[in-house]
């Protein structure tokens, strides 16, 4: 990442009211923190801290097999928990995820007086507009990449997001 992309960052953090940004790439991570809200309160300009981290690869866990005996009696019990819990369905399973493409403020209407892009119930289609995500006073729209019935919006209006933080869940059928 160049200087100029990290400074560029920094007055993003500044400006915005993202209280953490962290990017990480394969030979570094660089995490930015403000403490916008509390010198906002002072009326003081937030300085974000700098941290640049290098990246370790973490050891890989190795699954742990057990033999399960016929003879034992609390072995079988031990085992159909686990059974028992990956046979509960997850209620998002079938869903497919919107994430935001940026760090930026999340807003569901082109402006407060108009109405929202997508509601709870409503089809979208491949390539309509969703949402605007506000980035450095960019306002960009973004569109669905897959077609189906919003079933959740995940993220309130005028709230900073990160990038790829989920905003909506959307039935593909």
């Amino acid at each position: 990442m160049k200087l100029s992309e990290i400074q560029d960052l920094i007055k993003f953090v500044s400006r915005s009211g993202v209280n953490e940004v962290e990017i990480e790439q394969k030979d570094f991570k660089i995490l930015i923190k403000s403490d916008y809200m509390a010198k906002k309160k002072s009326n003081v300009a937030a300085d974000p801290v700098i941290q640049q981290v290098p990246v370790m690869q973490a050891p890989v866990a190795q699954p742990i097999v057990q033999q399960v005996t016929p003879a034992a009696t609390a072995a079988p019990t031990a085992a159909s928990a686990p059974a028992s819990a990956a046979a509960a369905p997850d209620e998002n399973e079938n869903y497919i995820t919107i994430k935001s493409q940026m760090i930026g403020t999340f807003y569901r209407s082109s402006s407060p007086d108009k109405p929202a892009f997508v509601e709870v119930g409503d089809s979208v289609k491949e390539g309509d507009a969703i949402c605007i995500v506000e980035a450095m006073k960019l306002f960009n729209e973004i569109e669905s990449d897959v077609s189906g019935k919003i079933v959740k919006v995940l993220v309130d209006d005028a709230t900073p997001v990160e990038f790829d933080q989920p905003l909506f869940l959307v039935d593909p059928s």
